[in-house]
């Protein structure tokens, strides 16, 4: 008997990991691309194409090099800290070339439904319709199992406003902006105050002759860099701090509210919700206060009416002559191709165990990778949502029962609820070290630092204050790759390597007493852990 097959729809930042778990575990992938090249939302095309998302031409990645790698392929030390996007294709390329993956992908290829196989009940099996989109060419094959990688980019929210079919101007989504090329001198609405929104503003508030960017609510601004020029999601990712967000959150959205105040005054700038940074997900912008402050984008409320030339606002202000309106209103994500019996997506809302697996399936060999919105990088999360799939479809890991799936279900709609402001884009987020943990456990990869301690102190150490990088996943368990540990120990070498491009002269005062310090307060640490295990 052969291995068994696994369909994956989609070859982008799921789709690859989804390939190469696949092989790992001895299964045979067989990947469905419908575009004529792997990457997904980062492969940049100047064309829109209706149903596919894409970055914009100067998009730069919201998350460290090292945060993001894929986690037994470390991203080239060369590259910058934080990516250009064809930088992150390019590493997608690497990746593959690596572990010899673009020979399962299938090209052209449009998925046009995933339905249960006539013997479902008693083989698991699944029966997938495709379409050539050169040849139109159909055909119908049935396997073993099915990962779902086609992503939550895909498909415009569009809302409608009062008045918005009377206006003469141009008007875009954000999924159909990719550069700022035609646009000098014109007056720009963009609606919606997430990352596109928000990237889109400060890019064309250096063509435009005025950027007007409407927001409901307000938004608290986070940059990717923080203390000392370090990234900020290397310095905050850290166990230590995910542990205080779990059992002191309003302390901790108390003091982050105060430490995003001290970079820029969100009240001064007409920038503040009213609710805590803890309450959304972040926009990452390191621009856009001094756009604002330079008179170039205008924070307005939201819309009230829109006339053949203009806007009205709802705080009764108005600016007329808008040459162009950009609906940064985020993305209706959904499985067209899926029965909704199996799986049914109402306003971005889907009931998934670990945002995966339809509890009410008969058979866990049908997995959506991907669909979630981390307060993180995205890629490491989808790698081990891959790895947990493809030792379900092999049968090595089995998953709870249906209650207990049920239950963890509720659980987290529940926390989403009492955390979160209640928005369409707040339907699947997850935090990035508590889910990653709770995948890791089901894959049977989760770190032990207690018995780490005893045998290797200085990679515990390193593990339970040092970045959560995705390397730590790869130290124990199934997918055990031997490059892990030395991955951690240098990580940060290759995150200062790019940034030294210049020698510069030693400093004159402090360096000698500041290593001591660092030291002694090193060995403090030991010596306290020392006598807690050996006591």
């Amino acid at each position: 008997m052969g291995s068994k097959r696994v369909a994956i729809i989609g070859a982008g930042a799921s789709g690859l990991p989804a390939i190469k778990a696949c092989l790992d575990e001895g299964l045979t992938p067989v990947c469905f691309e419908r575009t004529d090249g792997l990457g997904g939302l980062w492969r940049y095309t100047d064309e829109p194409i209706e149903g596919q998302g894409c970055v914009m031409k100067s998009t730069v990645i919201n998350t460290s090099k090292e945060m993001m790698s894929y986690s037994d392929f470390i991203i080239p030390e060369k590259y910058p800290v934080f990516m250009h996007n064809t930088q992150v294709h390019e590493y997608f390329k690497l990746y593959a070339e690596h572990f010899d993956l673009e020979k399962y992908i299938n090209y052209h290829e449009e998925v046009l439904y995933v339905r249960k196989a006539e013997d479902y009940a008693s083989s698991g099996k699944w029966e997938i319709k495709r379409r050539n989109r050169k040849t139109d060419e159909e055909k119908v094959e049935e396997f073993d199992g099915v990962l779902v990688c086609s992503g939550h980019h895909a498909d415009k929210h569009v809302p409608t406003f009062p008045g918005l079919n009377d206006f003469k101007g141009q008007v875009l989504h954000s999924h159909d902006y990719r550069k700022p090329d035609g646009l000098d001198g014109k007056r720009i609405l963009i609606i919606g105050i997430g990352n596109s929104g928000g990237d889109a503003a400060v890019e064309l508030s250096r063509r435009a002759s005025q950027v007007f960017l409407s927001t409901r609510r307000g938004t608290w601004i986070i940059n990717r860099i923080s203390d000392h020029g370090y990234p900020v999601d290397m310095l905050f990712l850290k166990r230590p701090a995910a542990y205080l967000v779990k059992h002191f959150p309003y302390l901790i959205d108390k003091l982050q509210k105060r430490i995003l105040n001290q970079r820029i005054d969100h009240d001064l700038y007409s920038l503040r919700p009213d609710y805590g940074p803890l309450s959304q997900h972040p926009m990452v912008n390191d621009d856009m206060p001094n756009r604002i402050v330079c008179g170039s984008i205008k924070i307005k409320t939201d819309i009230k009416r829109f006339t053949s030339t203009g806007v009205e606002f709802v705080d009764g202000t108005f600016e007329d002559n808008i040459d162009l309106v950009i609906l940064a209103t985020g993305y209706s994500f959904g499985f067209p191709f899926i029965d909704k019996e199996v799986i049914d997506v109402q306003e971005n809302r889907v009931q998934l165990y670990k945002y995966m697996y339809p509890p009410n399936l008969e058979h866990s060999s049908l997995a959506v990778i991907g669909c979630f919105q981390p307060l993180g990088a995205i890629m490491p999360i989808s790698e081990l949502q891959c790895r947990l799939a493809a030792r379900v479809i092999k049968g090595v890991t089995k998953l709870p029962s249906r209650g207990e799936m049920w239950n963890d279900i509720r659980k987290k709609e529940a926390e989403m609820a009492q955390r979160y402001v209640k928005s369409q884009r707040h339907t699947i987020q997850v935090d990035y070290i508590p889910f990653m943990d709770e995948l890791a456990q089901l894959v049977g990869c989760s770190v032990d630092s207690i018995d780490l301690l005893k045998k290797d102190p200085l990679l515990a150490l390193k593990i339970l204050f040092g970045p959560v990088t995705p390397y730590h996943y790869r130290l124990f368990g199934p997918g055990k790759w031997p490059g892990a540990r030395d991955a951690i120990m240098t990580q940060w070498r290759r995150t200062e390597s790019p940034l030294r491009t210049r020698p510069v002269p030693p400093q004159k005062y402090g360096g000698i007493t500041d290593s001591y310090v660092k030291i002694f307060l090193c060995l403090l640490v030991i010596y306290f852990l020392f006598r807690f295990l050996f006591g």
